[in-house]
C-alpha cells in the first residue's frame, strides 16, 4: 500500500492537492484502519502528504517532500521523471562526494583505509567477471565507506541516497553492460589516494567518477 501510494505521488499520478480519504484507502487496498493509518503516517513522515480533520490526507507540493528519503528516491527513479531525478541526484553527488573523499584522505582510520583497498580489489575482480549484481554491492559499500570516512556525519547520512542512485542505475538498465575499466580504475585510484593520505588526488579521482557517471547517463538519455 505504501509503495503503491508513494509511487503514484512521486510519478504525478496523484498530483499536489489530491485528497486521499482513509475509508477509501481501506476499501481500495483491503486493509484495516490501523494499516491505513500507519501508511498515512509514513507518507507524512516523508512530507509527501499532510492531514487535516474534515479534509483528509492531501498530497503536498514537490518542494515540500523529503528528497533525501531513500524511498522517495526509489519511487522517483521508478517513474516517468527518472531522468530529472537522476540529474538532480548526480548534481548532489558532484557537490558532496569529491569533498568527502578529500576529508577521508585526511581523516580515515586505518581500518577504513583497509576496507577501501579490499573493496577496490573486489570491484576489479567482479568487473572482470561481468558480475553486475555483486559489483553493485561492492560499489555501494565503497561509497558508503568513503562518506563515513570523511568523519562528517552529514556526509555519512547521504550514503543511503548514493546507494539508491547506484541501485537505480543498475536496476533500470542505466549502466553499461559491463563495468567500464576506466570507472574501476578510478575507484582504485580513490582508494589508493585515501590510503596514502593524498587529499587532492582523492578529490580529483572521485570527481572524475561522478563526471563519468553523469556523461554515461547523458548518452543513454540522448
Amino acid at each position: 500500500m505504501l509503495d503503491a501510494l508513494g509511487t503514484a505521488i512521486a510519478s504525478g499520478e496523484l498530483p499536489p492537492g489530491s485528497v486521499l480519504r482513509s475509508e477509501e484507502l481501506q476499501q481500495r487496498f483491503g486493509t484495516s484502519r490501523t494499516v491505513a493509518r500507519e501508511v498515512v503516517r509514513a507518507l507524512e513522515g516523508m512530507r509527501l502528504t499532510s492531514s487535516k480533520r474534515r479534509v483528509g490526507v492531501t498530497v503536498r507540493e514537490q518542494a515540500d517532500w523529503n528528497h533525501y528519503d531513500p524511498r522517495v528516491i526509489r519511487w522517483q527513479l521508478g517513474g516517468p521523471g527518472r531522468q530529472d531525478a537522476l540529474r538532480t541526484l548526480t548534481e548532489l553527488r558532484s557537490a558532496v562526494e569529491p569533498i568527502a573523499a578529500r576529508f577521508a584522505a585526511l581523516r580515515a582510520t586505518p581500518e577504513e583505509r583497509g576496507k577501501l583497498g579490499a573493496l577496490a580489489s573486489r570491484l576489479e575482480s567482479t568487473a572482470r567477471a561481468r558480475d553486475l549484481g555483486t559489483f553493485l554491492g561492492h560499489d555501494v559499500a565503497f561509497h558508503h565507506v568513503v562518506l563515513a570516512a570523511s568523519a562528517n556525519p552529514m556526509f555519512a547520512q547521504l550514503s543511503d541516497v548514493v546507494a539508491e542512485v547506484l541501485a537505480g542505475r543498475t536496476g533500470y538498465g542505466l549502466m553499461p553492460e559491463e563495468p567500464q575499466p576506466e570507472a574501476v580504475a578510478l575507484h582504485v585510484e580513490v582508494a589508493t589516494a585515501i590510503t596514502a593520505g593524498d587529499a587532492d588526488r582523492a578529490e580529483r579521482a572521485m570527481r572524475d567518477i561522478v563526471v563519468q557517471a553523469r556523461d554515461e547517463m547523458a548518452e543513454l538519455f540522448e
